[in-house]
């Protein structure tokens, strides 16, 4: 009796924290950026074809992500398992997270719905951490789907641009990589 109301309690606790304010806010911040550059490719894909939204990806997208830092208060970047940009490279809690985003995907779980959340530690003070995976939707294809797939300007772009490119080879539902955001407490 005393483990299930041990287990109860743990429960109920990880259902408040799921709930709690901080969290709600995270899940709104994070998902606020990815639809808005997702609108800026395909406009941009439409107007110059695939080669010319990996510019414009290059550049809005830390743009974007730098303006909703600023009017959020949380610190907001994109990471990935293979990046593209040598920025997006995962600190450790990151890497875990993306790691542990790809099990559970294996194991059937939505790439759509995988986030990780917590309060750490960091020396002399707390932060808030959150993340939320990009599954590759089928617009995202045309950069990082199968290099065999990929038009040849396309390559010739990213091998300017992103000399050791590692975001290609991807179908559609993978886990291309995360919106993460942090904020201190």
């Amino acid at each position: 009796m005393r483990k299930i109301l041990c287990s109860m309690a743990l429960l109920a606790s990880l259902n408040a924290f799921a709930d709690a304010p901080w969290l709600v806010e995270a899940r709104k911040v994070a998902g606020s950026v990815p639809p808005q550059l997702l609108q800026v490719l395909s406009e941009e894909i439409a107007k110059g074809g695939p080669e010319s939204a990996i510019g414009v990806c290059r550049e809005k997208a830390p743009q974007m992500a730098r303006t909703a830092s600023a009017q959020t208060g949380w610190a907001i970047r994109r990471v990935s398992l293979r990046q593209r940009n040598p920025k997006a490279v995962p600190d450790a809690w990151e890497q875990a997270a993306l790691e542990d985003f790809d099990r559970r995907a294996a194991a059937g779980e939505s790439p759509a719905t995988l986030e990780k959340w917590e309060v750490v530690a960091q020396a002399d003070r707390k932060e808030y951490r959150y993340m939320r995976a990009l599954p590759v939707q089928q617009v995202c294809l045309a950069c990082h789907g199968a290099t065999d797939t990929l038009k040849p300007e396309v390559m010739t772009q990213l091998r300017t641009l992103y000399p050791g490119d590692r975001g290609v080879g991807y179908s559609i539902g993978q886990i291309r990589g995360a919106m993460t955001i942090r904020k201190a407490m």
